[in-house]
């Protein structure tokens, strides 16, 4: 064999594969410790899903981060990584970073500028924690033999440790795979189904054209899915319902199943309705709601629930009428066609089963020194930048073991 065709092994004590948030985290940590790490990541730039996060503006943690804004088949599983590494750590981080940033709505918290200033921040600190960073690597496969042997287009790569952080299956413009998933079956991890989670909703039938004419429009409201409920702003789109009370939601929802909307979540519509009649006997129930929704809906509305009253004053209105109509507007239910999958998903719902890991360390139970850690594992966030926050936490107490 010429020297040129010897393989050329680069020897390092931690290999982290995936260059978004959780990877990151977990290389400046290892790092910090003395650890050689290395990333490897399939993109040509790290931290992509970081830069287009929160309109560019990464809502990068929440204030009011516990567990019980996380959905697991394990649900007590990231009580541990996120008490050891919380929300204050992560803004102590940024603050030191001289990064300018605000809180948003209901905890969320933003860069004032740009998402490339958390991405940066996270470079830096791995830099000066002499990470090794490799772009535009494909790994080829994965072997144990006491250490891990690692196959890339950019060579052999060895080391002690190795730690899974290549996301899930949303946004797979971004680069997203299942790798991860195959890693784990190859060692013998259990995996959990997956599916599309923080993703709006399709609607089918008459819901769908009229979601299509409403398109843009954006009101709160509030959305429920068995027991939990989310109120926030929804919003019509061409192909159905998305917002934030859509996509928080959606993580409940199961195909076949339906939803109820209440479209005046801060109003006790009939008690209003009844006043109102009282009191301006004359108006049309379309003048009146114009006041608290947007005329097109309300016209619209008033096409699918009350046209036989249009043209009625509120005094011809029976109690019972307005019984009816303030039921609809309180709690009307949509069955979703499907929701739009992982092309705009925010998260992959399920993945590697945590009851195979360790929840203080994150590594495997079954297999030395393997770690997972963010999306890829079955750990999912509602929306507001608690899926951040778990990247950080798990990434943080990954990087303390590996």
């Amino acid at each position: 064999m010429s020297l040129k065709q010897q393989p050329f092994v680069q020897e390092y004590d931690v290999i982290v594969l995936g260059g978004g948030a959780a990877g990151l985290m977990c290389a400046l940590t290892a790092g910090q410790r003395g650890r050689r790490v290395v990333v490897l990541d399939s993109s040509n730039k790290v931290g992509k899903k970081i830069l287009m996060s929160g309109g560019g503006r990464c809502n990068f943690t929440n204030l009011h981060c516990s567990h019980e804004h996380y959905l697991s088949s394990n649900p007590h599983f990231c009580k541990s990584a996120l008490s050891r590494y919380t929300q204050w750590d992560f803004i102590a981080l940024v603050e030191k970073h001289r990064i300018a940033y605000h809180e948003k709505t209901q905890g969320q918290l933003f860069c004032d500028h740009s998402s490339k200033d958390i991405l940066s921040m996270l470079i830096a600190e791995c830099s000066a924690a002499n990470v090794t960073i490799r772009t535009d690597c494909v790994t080829e496969a994965v072997e144990f033999d006491g250490n891990y042997a690692l196959t890339t287009n950019l060579g052999m790569f060895h080391s002690e440790s190795l730690v899974i952080a290549t996301g899930g299956l949303s946004i797979p413009k971004m680069g997203a795979s299942g790798f991860g998933y195959g890693i784990a079956r190859q060692f013998g991890l259990d995996l959990l189904q997956t599916r599309a989670g923080l993703v709006p909703f399709t609607c089918s039938d008459y819901l769908h054209d009229l979601s299509g004419r409403l398109a843009g429009v954006s009101i709160p409201a509030k959305i429920s899915a068995k027991k939990q409920s989310f109120t926030d702003d929804m919003l019509f789109t061409h192909r159905g319902l998305s917002g934030p009370a859509v996509l928080q939601v959606s993580n409940y929802w199961h195909p076949g199943e339906t939803v109820t909307i209440d479209l005046l979540p801060s109003i006790d519509a009939d008690t209003l309705l009844r006043e109102i009649r009282n009191s301006q006997p004359k108006a049309l129930l379309r003048t009146v709601l114009a006041q608290y929704l947007p005329k097109n809906l309300v016209l619209e509305l008033q096409a699918l629930w009350w046209q036989g009253l249009a043209e009625r004053a509120l005094a011809e209105m029976s109690d019972q009428d307005l019984a009816k109509i303030t039921g609809r507007l309180k709690n009307w239910p949509v069955k979703p066609a499907g929701t739009e999958g992982y092309r705009t998903a925010e998260v992959t719902l399920g993945g590697v089963n945590t009851n195979c890991l360790s929840s203080k360390t994150m590594a495997a139970i079954s297999q030395p020194n393997l770690y997972f850690i963010g999306e890829v594992l079955d750990v999912t966030g509602h929306l507001g930048g608690f899926n951040f926050q778990w990247a950080w936490s798990s990434g943080f107490v990954a990087g303390l073991n590996a």
